[in-house]
């Protein structure tokens, strides 16, 4: 279900960009969309960098989920499974064969070029790896993912393990590191330990 008035046929095909909002923040002490950081709704960081990086923003969220106002296209899927996949899958299918870039409501340091260059990315999957680990977000997503992300997501398959069998190409911190600090720009406020971080790295931010 998506709400407002921007329908799939006034998509066209400019990147978009896509906010997966669905998870609860219990650590964090309430809905993560509307935590607020430095004043602001959480959300309002990626939005944000979306925007600067001249991609259609777009968020995904759950049908019970909390959101603050919002002035764009808002997906809402159903309350259950609650699986990081069913956001993946909802933004694939609003995309069509835009170019598309996820990332979570719980990112603000990701940069709007790294964003940028995602989107005109060739590769059907682009993912960061950090420590070994394979990150779902900031990622650029192609629709031909569809299926192996529905057989995994019946399967219950983790993530990780989704995208490790997907073969995607890697970003390394090496690679990450000419658009800033990979720790800092992949950074997610699960914890109130993260927000206070993320409290404190925010003057970097508009350095």
């Amino acid at each position: 279900m998506v709400d407002g008035a921007s329908e799939r046929a006034d998509r066209g095909a400019k990147a978009i960009g896509a906010v997966i909002a669905g998870g609860h923040g219990s650590r964090v002490g309430g809905e993560k969309a509307a935590v607020e950081l430095g004043g602001r709704p959480l959300i309002s960081y990626p939005l944000a960098a979306i925007e600067a990086a001249g991609l259609r923003p777009v968020v995904v969220a759950k049908a019970d989920s909390q959101l603050p106002p919002l002035r764009c296209t808002v997906i809402r899927e159903d309350r259950e499974p609650r699986h990081p996949l069913c956001g993946v899958l909802a933004a694939l299918e609003f995309a069509a064969d835009s170019p598309l870039v996820i990332l979570g409501c719980d990112m603000p340091f990701v940069p709007a070029a790294l964003l940028a260059w995602l989107a005109k990315q060739p590769e059907p999957l682009v993912a960061p790896c950090l420590d070994g680990r394979t990150l779902p977000f900031p990622a650029r997503y192609e629709r031909s993912l569809r299926p192996g992300l529905e057989g995994a997501l019946a399967e219950g398959r983790s993530m990780a393990a989704t995208l490790d069998s997907l073969s995607p190409r890697l970003l390394a911190a090496a690679e990450l590191e000419a658009f800033g600090d990979p720790t800092r720009l992949c950074l997610n406020v699960n914890t109130p330990a993260d927000l206070a971080r993320a409290e404190a790295l925010l003057p970097q931010l508009s350095a």
